[in-house]
């Protein structure tokens, strides 16, 4: 297996990874630290900004920018050449929603660029299931929340097709990837049913992506590997990582073959924190902008 370890680079909570096609480089955040990074594909430059507060995931925007979550809504982002970032806040949920010590968690947009992400409570290890999952589109605005009472969501991901929608909790009391009937018009999932129950497994389900055979690759934090299963739930394929905890994987370079995976550093030191790029030896598939 091809692994390289981006040089330069250590995030506290490193999360959401992104292929940026129209810029030929891949995106990500350290959500504590408030920070977006991008490297650039063909030069491997590196480039930061610091956010006015935390960013918990982001997608490209088709008119420019970046689509976010953070802590108190949702926002577009401009990144400035001094390292700031312009922050415009496109909506929010209710304060009784989106209150003290709460933030948004994972998200991306769906394959016709709606964006999706879900809120959690950031003190684990109170168990507090009051987290919910929302879509954001331009003509809608905030709609949700579409799943409630969740503890720490995670892992949204479409079918190639768009039809089918996935979406975890990785706290360590319910380590479960659901699945969805996705209405692509309406902008809907119905017909939930346990996809995977990994109680008992190695690791959580983390951040995912899905790639172009329809299967989803999680990140199994705690476990120290990425998984791929099949359409059916089939485990088919275990990538070992030089880190305990990835966070969240996605699919991209100029032919969608890489895979790039954030983690997070518990303070064990070693590669904890690292970004990582991998040839997994499959094709990935094309995320949507925000529309």
């Amino acid at each position: 297996m091809e692994m390289e370890i981006v040089a330069g680079v250590h995030c506290a909570t490193g999360e959401s990874p992104m292929w940026h096609a129209g810029e030929q480089a891949w995106y990500w955040v350290d959500i504590p630290a408030r920070r977006i990074w991008r490297r650039d594909h063909a030069s491997g430059e590196l480039r930061r900004w610091l956010a006015p507060e935390m960013v918990a995931c982001i997608a490209a925007s088709s008119g420019g920018g970046l689509v976010a979550g953070m802590e108190s809504g949702i926002f577009h982002l401009d990144l400035h050449d001094d390292g700031s970032v312009g922050a415009s806040r496109l909506a929010a949920p209710p304060a009784s929603d989106l209150g003290e010590g709460m933030r948004f968690n994972d998200g991306r947009c769906d394959r016709q660029g709606r964006f999706w992400s879900g809120t959690m409570f950031m003190d684990m290890a109170a168990a507090r299931a009051v987290g919910g999952l929302y879509r954001y589109s331009s003509g809608g605005g905030l709609h949700g929340p579409v799943v409630s009472s969740m503890l720490t969501q995670n892992g949204l991901a479409w079918s190639p097709d768009g039809k089918t929608m996935y979406l975890s909790d990785s706290h360590p009391q319910r380590r479960t990837v659901w699945a969805y009937d996705y209405d692509v018009d309406a902008g809907l999932p119905h017909g939930e049913r346990v996809f995977l129950d990994l109680n008992g497994q190695k690791g959580r389900p983390d951040g995912a992506a899905v790639d172009a055979d329809g299967c989803y690759w999680t990140c199994a934090n705690d476990g120290g590997v990425v998984q791929r299963y099949t359409p059916a739930g089939k485990l088919d394929r275990e990538i070992e990582l030089p880190m305990a905890k990835p966070s969240m994987c996605a699919f991209g370079g100029p032919d969608l073959d890489l895979l790039l995976v954030t983690s997070i550093d518990p303070g064990t030191g070693g590669d904890a924190g690292a970004v990582m790029l991998l040839r997994a030896g499959v094709q990935g598939v094309a995320e949507t902008p925000f529309m």
